[in-house]
């Protein structure tokens, strides 16, 4: 019996590390590819319309459109069928995803590296709530937040590799290099993705539709049931346009407003995911003493703060760094309690349903954070100021937006 147990414990034990690895490897080369295509290719010959603002906002959404379009349709497949073979088919077709931008950088084809982009969103996508569904498979209802938690852990730690490793490529570029880390990290996912073994879980979604705009309205109306559900996917969504646009914007105003090279770039970037990572783990913490509405609104007001320290004083290399920093810490505070008021909600056997209407709604979000990048880029000619600015007042509207919502909240009660 005992021998038993240790061997259940074991293979768990060996489930949960492949799975963490292989949603590091794909996420990590996710960013990767991206920021190597942002960082690098501006060096190319680019069409004369395109600037490295405008490329950053294609680069954005071509990860991004791929959810609007098939998130409805990747959680039907994750309950159709097995989660785990979804897994590996689809690390299986990031080998010939690479392939094409293995083309685009030899050749410096920024149209097929963009192809390539879209195509990893895509194969991304599919695959996402099957990952995501392992969770409780491995481990259990009980394990459910540990598991979670790593998730969102690995995820900024993977982002953070990834800006990291393309920005300091960029500044001692090889090519070579750059297509051999690609398929390192493709054979590294996959080969994650095929240790775990695990006995799946069955699981139902009623009435559920691939079609998106019929599976976000059916969605909304079923998150009206329950109270403040909606008014956090909203927060959530925010907190990743919010974060979408500062990571964009970070690039032009690290290199041109302040003109440091792509390498120490990257670490201002890198300092925005460690501030969200601490910023999550502490909120994470303080759930218990402190009230979410309490966090929510806390945070809000710090982020308007630093923006508008940024926006109006523009300050140097370490100013900046220590706003920027500040700014991911509180969007974290911001970002905990929304998730906390989602997971709370009593949604049964619909709850798989509701986590992808919230992935959805959010890269709405984020496709309106890029397109919001490009025409302040246009308009102010790359000038990164008056987009912290919108930042601001983004982060401003949505404090009264709370505001408004919590004291009704409280007036019904």
């Amino acid at each position: 019996m005992l021998l038993l147990q240790k061997s259940k414990m074991k293979s768990r034990a060996s489930n949960w590390i492949s799975l963490f690895s292989a949603n590091y490897a794909g996420i990590l080369n996710d960013n990767f590819l991206k920021h190597c295509v942002v960082f690098i290719s501006v060096t190319w010959c680019l069409p004369a319309w395109m600037s490295q603002s405008q490329l950053i906002s294609l680069v954005s959404a071509a990860l991004v459109l791929p959810y609007l379009i098939f998130s409805p349709l990747s959680g039907k497949l994750a309950v159709k069928y097995s989660k785990t073979k979804i897994f590996r088919w689809c690390k299986i077709a990031e080998f010939p995803i690479i392939g094409i931008a293995i083309i685009g950088f030899y050749c410096q084809w920024v149209g097929l590296a963009l192809i390539a982009i879209l195509l990893m969103g895509i194969q991304s996508c599919l695959y996402s709530p099957s990952k995501y569904g392992l969770i409780r498979d491995i481990g259990g209802e009980e394990k459910v937040s540990f598991g979670n938690g790593v998730f969102e852990t690995m995820a900024f730690l993977a982002i953070l590799s990834g800006t990291c490793l393309a920005a300091f490529l960029a500044d001692h570029y090889n090519v070579h290099l750059v297509v051999f880390l690609f398929l390192l990290f493709a054979l590294f996912g996959f080969a994650a993705c095929y240790n775990i073994r695990v006995k799946e879980q069955i699981t139902i979604s009623e009435n559920s539709t691939a079609n998106p705009f019929k599976f976000l309205k059916q969605s909304f109306n079923f998150a009206k049931k329950f109270n403040g559900l909606n008014d956090a996917i909203f927060g959530v969504s925010v907190f990743w346009l919010i974060g979408g646009l500062l990571q964009m914007n970070l690039v032009i105003h690290c290199t041109k407003t302040l003109g440091v090279n792509n390498t120490t770039a990257g670490m201002v970037m890198a300092l925005a995911a460690i501030g969200i990572a601490i910023g999550c783990t502490i909120a994470g913490k303080l759930g218990k003493i402190i009230k979410d509405k309490t966090m929510i609104l806390c945070g809000l007001s710090v982020m308007i703060i630093c923006l508008l320290l940024i926006t109006i004083f523009n300050p140097s290399l370490y100013g900046c760094g220590i706003l920027v920093f500040l700014i991911a810490f509180m969007g974290g505070c911001f970002d905990v309690p929304c998730l906390n008021i989602i997971q709370r909600a009593d949604t049964g056997r619909k709850n798989g349903d509701v986590l992808a209407y919230m992935n959805l709604v959010t890269f709405i979000f984020i496709l309106l954070g890029s397109g919001i990048f490009s025409l302040l880029t246009n308009i102010f000619d790359e000038n990164s100021l008056p987009t912290f600015g919108a930042c601001a007042i983004i982060c401003f509207g949505t404090l009264v937006f709370f505001l408004f919502r919590f004291r009704k909240t409280s007036s019904d009660k």
